[in-house]
């Protein structure tokens, strides 16, 4: 495809070469033609002028020394005559074969007549009339001669060619001044053209503050204030939005942290009435024992909302250590009792830099949920890599739908949508994939990504940096 330019230029130079030619051409042949009219007449009156200044030129028949008189007298430096009275011709002049025979019909009919012809490569003009004898007593006699006259237009020719040349001169240069031309007027019209590329472009890129000159009162003039004004628009309404979410976020984070106090409470107390619920009779055991669930559930809720608005904040941060990672694994699935329900392949001496907290957090979730929605065998891989650990979580379940996949790491988001009550929050997985994002050593930054497995079963694949740099914010890591 061409660009804008190319096109601009294209038709600037198609519109001053098709403009040259159609001048040029039409300004030759009007000058061809008066040029060749001209000599044609020029060369008639000469000849019908001479014949007149010969009358009256004696009886008839002419003798052939009356002949070359005749073609003598009409002789001149531009013009070769030959006289012809039946068979017999002058003895000067051209060959009478050369003349088209309508010439000479239109000759013997009494007419003046002329015509061009081509004699080895060269224009000439050949003119015929005729010569009509008068008796001794001044009666016009019937018979009379054919006298023609050739004369050469390579004078004439070469005018035309010179005037050809100094067409195409000026066609060349109407071509030089249709492409200058063509090259001012892109660079006039392509010049916002391009600026509105560029400001489109930083808008995209999220400088909100990109403006554009408006030059003028055209139409790119107002493309430009256009683009200006929906530039302020979109600058208005995402600030606004940004300070909605600066709000809503800030309300979660201030939300939470006030609940810390009286959920500690609840939590004591929710402790106390555990105890106490096996000793407490029917209803009132039950109702002990699901206060006390709930409150860990709401507990486990607020501690959540607090991480999550530590990443919104860009306040969560790594505390680092160089950490045996096959051994960090191990430890979360014993302290949470799951070393026999997990086939563990952990191979030693797989070193990293990294968050062990946050890998604590990332393994539970994804372990917890491979055995709570899964289907056992549930299976845990390391590996190490040059500069990546990798560690994959597998179960052989039914997998996730295809329309979860894309969704499985949003906020609040649960694959069964009928659960109306569940222990997640909906933001276990949304957390693990923050703390995987979160390790970077600057090229590299962590991921996770869910998958089905070709066999069935969903698999997860947290891959991390083995040295991840430390950049925490205010009460990172916290």
């Amino acid at each position: 495809m061409w660009g804008l330019r190319a096109r601009l230029m294209l038709a600037f130079v198609l519109l001053g070469v098709v403009t040259a030619v159609a001048v040029a051409g039409y300004i030759y042949i009007d000058a061809r033609t008066v040029i060749l009219k001209k000599a044609q007449d020029s060369a008639v009156v000469t000849l019908t002028d001479k014949v007149k200044r010969m009358f009256p030129i004696g009886e008839l028949p002419p003798s052939q020394a009356k002949l070359d008189e005749i073609a003598g007298e009409l002789s001149d430096r531009d013009d070769d005559p030959v006289v012809l009275y039946g068979t017999r011709k002058s003895a000067y002049g051209p060959d009478p074969a050369i003349f088209p025979q309508t010439l000479r019909n239109a000759v013997r009919g009494g007419h003046v007549a002329w015509q061009r012809i081509s004699l080895r490569g060269s224009p000439f003009l050949v003119i015929g009339t005729e010569m009509v004898f008068t008796g001794a007593d001044g009666t016009t006699q019937a018979d009379a001669l054919e006298i023609y006259s050739v004369r050469s237009l390579l004078p004439e020719q070469d005018s035309i060619d010179e005037l050809a040349r100094r067409a195409a001169v000026a066609g060349g240069a109407a071509l030089v001044f249709a492409v200058l031309l063509a090259l001012l007027a892109a660079r006039g019209v392509l010049r916002p053209v391009r600026e509105l590329d560029k400001a489109a472009h930083r808008l995209g890129e999220g400088d909100l503050s990109t403006r554009l000159r408006v030059r003028g009162s055209d139409e790119l003039a107002r493309v430009s204030g256009t683009f200006n004004n929906t530039a302020d628009a979109l600058e208005r309404q995402v600030s606004e939005l940004r300070r909605m979410e600066s709000d809503a976020r800030r309300f979660v984070a201030d939300v939470s942290h006030e609940l810390r106090t009286p959920l500690a409470a609840m939590t004591a107390v929710a402790d106390v009435l555990e105890e106490e619920a096996a000793g407490l009779p029917g209803d009132a055991g039950q109702a002990a024992r699901q206060v006390s669930q709930e409150t860990h559930n709401l507990n486990r809720l607020v501690n959540d909302l607090i991480e999550v608005s530590r990443f919104d904040s860009g306040t969560a941060g790594l505390l680092l250590d160089e950490v045996d990672v096959a051994d960090a694994v191990s430890a979360s699935l014993h302290a949470r009792g799951w070393s026999e329900s997990v086939a563990a392949d952990l191979p030693a001496g797989v070193m990293a830099r990294l968050d062990p907290r946050r890998l604590d957090v990332v393994v539970a979730n994804l372990v917890g949920n491979a055995l709570r929605h899964g289907a056992p065998p549930v299976s845990l891989r390391l590996r190490g890599e040059p500069d990546w650990v990798t560690i994959e979580v597998s179960d052989e379940g039914t997998g996730l739908d295809p329309h979860v996949l894309p969704r499985v790491f949003d906020r609040f988001y649960k694959a069964d949508t009928a659960r109306t009550r569940s222990e997640g929050s909906g933001l276990g997985l949304a957390i693990a994939w923050e703390n995987a994002r979160l390790h970077s050593d600057g090229e590299r930054t962590g991921s996770l990504v869910a998958a089905n497995r070709d066999s069935g079963g969903a698999m997860f694949t947290l891959r991390l940096p083995r040295q991840a740099r430390s950049h925490d914010g205010p009460g990172g890591g916290q």
